[in-house]
């Protein structure tokens, strides 16, 4: 533990929960639970509360009060009515994420929705066309990461398979004090301002005994070429977030009671702007059950990474008269949250250090099976339009199978700093960090939806987008091409389509399609799981199958709020 986590803790100890100017203790979903509203006719009022969260006061958007808001109890079937009422000086509107519903009660300003003016109120009026865990933000400029979020729990109109004797929302999320505009100008400006752990002479002694002199001097020249750090795991990190469950710091112990033998349903939903999480709760097993809402087949597992806007729902089953930790570290090591699950309010259980922080190779870029100068100086070169580097005209299978192509839109642009070689799917691998740890670890290729896809039939045409950016620059797009440049997508209505995701950038990236399911695919093409949002890491090619079934404008776009601001996003236009 560093001491700044040290102070962190600290300072969240000394506040007490009592110091804090909101006091979400609403994470029991029973209807009866403070801030919990339940039904189908509900007011909403959007609004600004003073908080203290890290020892000094700032200001959070909230919804009726509460950060997080409160949480929005639905039944399947029902109709519900949401007048939403923005009490701030500037436009606000609130997305409900992964929800199918008609485009103008999506809550996109410009799509097909003009924002809830100041001032002014708007009527959310939409059928609940499905059950489970999902969520609500803001979709106006930056407030998501001050704060306008919050739960959604849909009951299935007939019993529900998954019932269990205790049910818990587990709502994680990243707070800063800065106002987030000067959070992103502060990105704009030195975009690894939170990279404290850049490689020292130390590391390349290290490095040099481990791998010898050949080895690091040609891992070094590869890193060096790109102008790219391997520990630049995170924009934004522990130095500057303190990272919350619930509401709540580490140091404040929220606490889900249960008794021993009971099963207990955590509803885990990342809210988080811009942070990755690994969960797992030493000495108690977790089985998966459903993800972003939909059911799953259930998998044991130790340990799962959640992206942000991604839901998993998971059973516990603790048997022993004793606490545990519900332990939620940022990808990138530099921090953590938890809660405890126990028999009696104030109880605690060892809280575990931080694993070590993990380095990415080449690998993880997509360029193995190359010698790393040369991966480096070939990927560089085709950013820059260097003759004979851009790979046209080389496999555009879907699965792999060959050297990489790439838009020409890529070509020359400096809003592009590199680009993946020999992507794959490498959807066994649990991720960067997670690989061999020891445990159980949740990967995409152990999800399996419990129900066939709706739609069966196979995809009609192909579109293939690339994941691109600047990391320098802080620019952020598709094809190398911004929002505020880009033509819209446009679908017919009806079609079965395949999208296929290329990751050109050395982050990863959570995309998020509005209004309509994804259908994962695995590396054959065969359908695995829905999902309303797909993590697409570095150097890996995804694809998915969309059934084109919602007229409208919809947004499609990066979940990393800061990269969807700075230009990973698109508009889809399914029309007739």
């Amino acid at each position: 533990m560093t001491d700044r986590t040290r102070r962190r803790l600290l300072q969240g100890a000394a506040l007490g929960a009592g110091a804090l100017a909101l006091r979400p203790l609403w994470a029991l979903v029973s209807p009866d639970q403070p801030g919990v509203l339940a039904g189908n006719a509900f007011d909403l009022r959007i609004g600004r509360t003073p908080v203290n969260i890290t020892g000094r006061p700032a200001s959070a958007f909230t919804v009726n009060g509460l950060l997080p808001g409160p949480v929005l109890r639905w039944r399947e079937g029902d109709t519900v009515d949401i007048r939403v009422r923005n009490t701030l000086d500037e436009p606000s509107s609130i997305h409900w994420h992964g929800l199918l519903l008609p485009a103008n009660m999506d809550g996109v300003p410009g799509m097909s929705f003009d924002g809830i003016p100041p001032g002014g109120e708007y009527l959310y009026q939409f059928k609940v066309r499905q059950s489970g865990t999902y969520w609500y933000h803001s979709h106006s400029s930056l407030q998501e990461q001050a704060g306008l979020l919050g739960a959604i729990i849909i009951d299935p109109a007939g019993p529900d398979p998954l019932a269990c004797e205790r049910d818990y929302v587990v709502l994680l999320s990243d707070w800063t004090d800065l106002p987030p505009q000067r959070l992103l100008a502060r990105m704009k400006k030195r975009s690894d301002y939170d990279n404290f752990y850049k490689r020292t002479l130390g590391d390349f002694v290290r490095d040099v005994r481990r791998d010898g002199l050949g080895a690091t001097l040609a891992d070094r020249r590869a890193w060096g070429a790109m102008r790219m750090s391997p520990t630049d795991l995170a924009d934004v990190n522990g130095h500057t977030y303190s990272f919350l469950a619930n509401g709540h710091t580490a140091a404040q112990n929220w606490t889900a009671l249960f008794a021993p033998g009971e099963r207990v349903r955590l509803r885990f939903i990342n809210g988080a702007a811009m942070t990755f999480f690994d969960v797992r709760i030493p000495g108690l097993a977790m089985t998966v059950v459903a993800a972003d809402g939909q059911p799953v087949q259930p998998v044991d597992i130790d340990e799962f990474r959640i992206a942000p806007a991604e839901t998993y729902d998971v059973i516990v089953q603790p048997r022993d008269d004793a606490a545990y930790t519900v332990f939620a570290q940022a990808m990138d090591r530099s921090g953590y949250t938890r809660i405890t699950l126990a028999p009696r309010s104030g109880m605690q259980a060892p809280i575990p250090a931080l694993d070590r922080r993990p380095l990415l190779t080449m690998d993880d870029m997509g360029h193995g099976g190359h010698g790393k100068a040369a991966a480096a100086e070939m990927t560089c070169g085709a950013a820059m339009g260097m003759p004979g580097m851009a790979m046209a005209g080389m496999d555009h299978g879907t699965h792999g199978g060959g050297m990489q192509a790439h838009p020409a839109s890529e070509t020359g642009n400096p809003d592009v700093d590199m680009q993946t070689m020999m992507p794959t799917p490498r959807l066994d691998d649990p991720g960067i960090g997670l690989r061999d740890n020891g445990r159980r670890v949740l990967r995409y290729a152990d999800l399996r939806s419990l129900q066939a896809p709706a739609d069966d039939r196979l995809p009609s045409r192909e579109i293939e987008l690339h994941l691109t950016g600047n990391m320098e620059r802080f620019t952020w797009g598709f094809d190398g091409i911004r929002f505020s440049d880009a033509e819209p997508i446009r679908l017919r209505y009806g079609e079965r389509v395949r999208l296929v995701l290329v990751n050109d950038t050395m982050m990863e990236h959570p995309i998020h399609l509005h209004g309509m399911w994804s259908d994962l695919e695995d590396a054959d093409g065969r359908f695995l799981v829905r999902k309303h949002t797909i993590r697409v890491p570095p150097g890996t090619r995804r694809s998915l199958r969309v059934t084109a079934d919602a007229l409208g404008r919809w947004a499609f776009h990066c979940h990393m709020l800061l990269h969807m601001e700075t230009g990973m996003m698109r508009e889809v236009r399914v029309e007739e």
